[in-house]
């Protein structure tokens, strides 16, 4: 039996470009977003503009770069899993980074580590779900 020939040479090097330029978009933007409310979060001086400092500036692009570096990494690594490593890859960062941002709102450790596994094991099920049927 023949299998049918790409129309063109350049196509799949364009889905390919517009892939890689995804997922390297996806943890920037995840990245931006975080840095903003984990910055968000920290800031304690009110909601004036005066209140937005250096320190607190400089802590937003530091956790924004973390996650989206952490980000980027899990997601060209997770390839090379089986399903259910994948899954379990995503939610224990998801949990980590939600755990974090919690921890940020003066919740205690105890309520800020059972939240974190409320939302792990959440993006293990659909995780785990999206992975066993699309492969």
């Amino acid at each position: 039996m023949a299998h049918a020939a790409p129309a063109s040479a350049t196509s799949g090097l364009r889905s390919m470009a517009a892939g890689s330029r995804l997922s390297m978009a996806l943890p920037l933007l995840l990245g931006i977003v975080y840095g903003f409310w984990a910055s968000g979060i920290r800031r304690d001086a009110g909601p004036a503009i005066a209140g937005i400092t250096t320190g607190n500036v400089l802590f937003g692009i530091l956790t924004g770069i973390i996650v989206a570096v952490v980000t980027f990494g899990v997601h060209r690594a997770s390839f090379r899993l089986p399903r259910e490593l994948r899954a379990v890859t995503w939610a224990a960062w998801a949990g980590i980074a939600f755990g974090y941002l919690y921890s940020l709102t003066d919740a205690s450790v105890l309520r800020s580590t059972v939240m974190a596994l409320v939302v792990a094991a959440g993006v293990f099920a659909a995780m785990f779900y999206h992975y066993y049927t699309h492969e």
